[in-house]
């Protein structure tokens, strides 16, 4: 299995949420999808600076449009470059200081059309969450309920069929397969996690 993206995007949280209780669906694509959020204006002339959540920074380099809040605002870049651990971004409509105050804070998506094609077994959290997990033998463990980030490596949160969570790191020998298709993970529990 291919790991998951270290930062991977993430659903936009104005994205339609599956009914409480259904079964999540594997068409069910988000519109959108998180690339980072706006810290504060840099310099007089508009250009504000955004704090990174994505493994392909570059990759922003070349999208035209990003779309800011909630309502996935349209705003055409003007000039985009790195800056410590975030990035410079100036926007055709942004054009002093107080323009550039008035986006602290926003998120900003990209379009699913601009999103960087996966490589094969890397996975968008989305496509993850809410999938079956089942132990080795192909005994029912429960559902991909949530994500960590830890140092070492990330980690799944299953909530058991029990009600309880379980936390499994995200290593080749215990995330064994993933089948988008048919949304099952099977995994290997190692001594200790249950």
């Amino acid at each position: 299995m291919g790991q998951l993206r270290r930062r991977p995007l993430r659903q936009s949280p104005a994205s339609p949420a599956p009914n409480a209780g259904a079964e999540p669906s594997s068409s069910a694509r988000p519109e959108y999808l998180l690339v980072g959020r706006i810290v504060r204006p840099h310099g007089v002339r508009g250009e504000v600076l955004m704090r990174v959540i994505t493994d392909y920074p570059e990759h922003l380099f070349g999208v035209e449009t990003l779309y800011l809040g909630d309502r996935h605002t349209p705003y055409r870049v003007r000039s985009v470059r790195s800056h410590n651990h975030g990035l410079l971004i100036t926007f055709d409509v942004l054009g002093d200081r107080s323009d550039a105050e008035a986006m602290r804070a926003t998120d900003v998506f990209i379009h699913i059309t601009d999103a960087v094609p996966l490589e094969q077994g890397e996975y968008y959290l989305f496509e993850l969450e809410g999938i079956s997990v089942v132990s080795e033998d192909g005994q029912p463990v429960g559902r991909l309920t949530g994500f960590l980030e830890t140092g070492a490596n990330d980690v799944y949160i299953v909530t058991t069929t029990g009600g309880t969570e379980l936390l499994l790191p995200v290593i080749p020998s215990v995330i064994l397969d993933v089948n988008i298709t048919e949304r099952v993970m099977t995994v290997h529990l190692l001594d200790g996690l249950v």
